[in-house]
């Protein structure tokens, strides 16, 4: 029987049209709106994919974080990050107060999930309690806990991870006074676990994740051709505003506002960045182009920058010069994705790379975060572009097996046709750690888009 995440991925491929002058390795494909389910078609596989998690995957991480119990407890307005990756579709928020209670029985018995909130929340979790009484909630939450007579409770209480400081001030003190003090000396952070459960990817996200991929990287392969661009006349603001209509139009949410930025021999960036910054300059034949999106479809998100030419009249392809730089920042990827190894830290990664890097004369500089749930997801942070020295905190997170990041950083190459200038080479690809190596979800770019 053919898996549902991979019945998907044939269907969208299946879709995918071949483009002109896009990136030729893997990924130039224009997406149609075939290739994206309708919202109804949506639930099912996220459902399903929830529901393997919650059983295969919960379990070995709370015994990993120690924990007997998890509490996920949050109101309407101000839900907890991690709750609305716990819950099944359709459901957007908290509804009143929300209790999730997570206890492990054991490896025979497994996990129990159960609810103690005003509505049901579907098959996935079984209800303790339900009724209007906010106190009778309360009271009914520390019977609960109290049967089950947990060691260690794990609430999301963190001073590191935003995404696992969940639990707000009035919450947490309503939750002790519940308790009374026996109970509350229990209350440890979740921190690990919550970090371990976002970070995470069980199998049939792996398998579906490169099809995400794919459909961000087909619309810069879409942006980054004559079907949009038309050199002195289009400005990187319309191609970012392209962009961002054509993701609206397939339904795919943004996370952040897609960019477009230019580079143009005889204008130095490092001089004269205000130029360089400019959202209003048509871009006109020789430029270089940047782009940077990113989109979340079902749950899990993507982050890609990617590098476009602009042929001049006679042109075939691109100066030898910026083919070279490429090809460098490539190796840099190279360099970086090979430091990867379970346990080491993002502190122990970037500075490998620095120094594999400068060893080759390479000028480069490394700002490589987790992908998953989130497009700035929890886990080890891999240099900033603002520090490129050690991350207190996050940057000494230890690298585990199954996770996803994106591979950011750029690198600067002098051109020879631009009369020694610098092009800075931006890249950006989502990819996924296995335990032994990296591989590129949907493909890295090797060579130009071209506006011809």
């Amino acid at each position: 029987m053919i898996r549902l995440a991979r019945l998907l991925i044939v269907v969208a491929l299946l879709t995918l049209i071949p483009t002109t002058g896009g990136a030729a390795d893997q990924g130039r494909y224009v997406s149609e709106p075939g290739a994206v389910l309708p919202e109804r078609e949506r639930v099912a596989p996220v459902n399903r994919i929830l529901r393997e998690r919650l059983e295969g995957l919960l379990p070995k991480l709370m015994r990993e974080a120690g924990l007997d119990m998890w509490l996920v407890i949050n109101r309407e307005y101000a839900e907890d990050p991690v709750y609305l990756r716990l819950v099944p579709e359709p459901i957007f928020a908290a509804r009143r107060t929300t209790m999730l209670v997570f206890f492990d029985r054991g490896p025979e018995l497994g996990v129990e999930r159960l609810t103690v909130s005003r509505y049901p929340l579907g098959g996935l979790y079984e209800a303790a309690w339900e009724g209007g009484d906010l106190t009778e909630q309360w009271r009914r939450l520390a019977e609960v806990i109290k049967e089950r007579k947990p060691k260690r409770i794990g609430i999301n209480k963190s001073r590191i991870w935003p995404v696992a400081d969940g639990l707000t001030a009035a919450l947490h003190e309503m939750l002790t006074d519940a308790l009374g003090p026996k109970l509350s000396s229990r209350l440890v952070s979740a921190e690990d676990l919550a970090v371990r459960w976002l970070e995470t990817r069980n199998e049939t996200e792996l398998e579906s994740w490169p099809h995400v991929v794919s459909l961000a990287r087909g619309v810069i392969s879409e942006a980054f051709s004559n079907r949009v661009i038309t050199p002195g006349v289009t400005t990187t603001d319309d191609v970012a505003w392209y962009i961002r209509q054509r993701f609206t139009d397939l339904t795919l949410p943004i996370w952040f506002q897609p960019s477009v930025n230019l580079q143009r021999p005889g204008v130095d960036c490092a001089v004269d960045s205000a130029f360089c910054g400019r959202t209003d300059v048509p871009i006109e034949r020789g430029d270089v182009l940047h782009t940077d999106v990113g989109i979340c479809y079902l749950r899990l998100c993507t982050d890609t920058q990617e590098m476009g030419y602009v042929l001049r009249m006679g042109e075939t392809g691109p100066p030898a010069g910026l083919v070279k730089a490429l090809a460098v920042g490539n190796r840099w990827q190279d360099i970086l994705t090979g430091n990867y190894a379970t346990g080491r830290t993002g502190n122990q990664i970037l500075a490998a790379t620095i120094q594999q890097a400068e060893s080759e004369g390479i000028v480069s500089s490394t700002y490589t975060h987790p992908l998953g749930h989130f497009g700035h997801a929890p886990g080890p942070t891999i240099g900033m572009w603002d520090n490129q020295g050690p991350t207190p905190d996050r940057g000494d997170w230890k690298l585990h097996a199954n996770t996803g990041y994106a591979i950011e950083g750029n690198v600067k190459v002098a051109v020879p046709e631009w009369d020694g200038q610098m092009v800075q080479i931006k890249l950006e690809q989502s990819a996924v750690f296995d335990g032994e190596t990296v591989w590129y979800l949907a493909g890295r770019q090797t060579e130009w888009h071209l506006v011809e």
